[in-house]
């Protein structure tokens, strides 16, 4: 993958919960992480001590992080209302290049701030709670 516009990744939801996304209006700074925990199997009979661990066992999540301005009352209130009310909804990460992240996630943290001198922002954070699919861009 060559270097890419941080602008072109993309923060999607299916607001009406028939798989129609919309782009999350004013981020702009967002990131995508993945994680597996492992489990651990060392005995007393592993190799000189050495720590083995279970071929695929553990949880896998995926963590996806925004920040940014809210351009419309909309876009505000629907974050809002899924936070407040635990809502788990499918959400696209559109990596361009690379490929779509799609899944369902909870949103986690919701932070507003701002500066006397500027415009409010918020931060937002979303848990995987689910399986995630990925389909390479072609």
């Amino acid at each position: 993958m060559t270097a890419q516009k941080g602008k072109d990744l993309l923060l999607k939801v299916d607001t009406d919960g028939a798989g129609d996304f919309t782009t999350v209006a004013g981020l702009r700074a967002r990131s995508l992480a993945f994680n597996a925990a492992t489990v651990d199997v060392t005995d007393q009979e592993s190799a000189a001590q050495w720590r083995e661990l279970l071929d695929g066992a553990g949880i896998k999540t995926a963590r996806i992080t925004g920040s940014g301005i809210f351009k419309d009352a909309e876009s505000d209130e629907t974050l809002r209302g899924y936070f407040f009310a635990g809502t788990i909804r499918d959400w696209q990460v559109i990596v361009p290049d690379f490929g779509t992240v799609e899944g369902a996630f909870q949103i986690t943290s919701l932070e507003y701030g701002g500066r006397h001198d500027g415009e409010v922002n918020f931060e937002l954070g979303l848990d995987s709670a689910g399986a995630l699919s990925f389909a390479a861009d072609a």
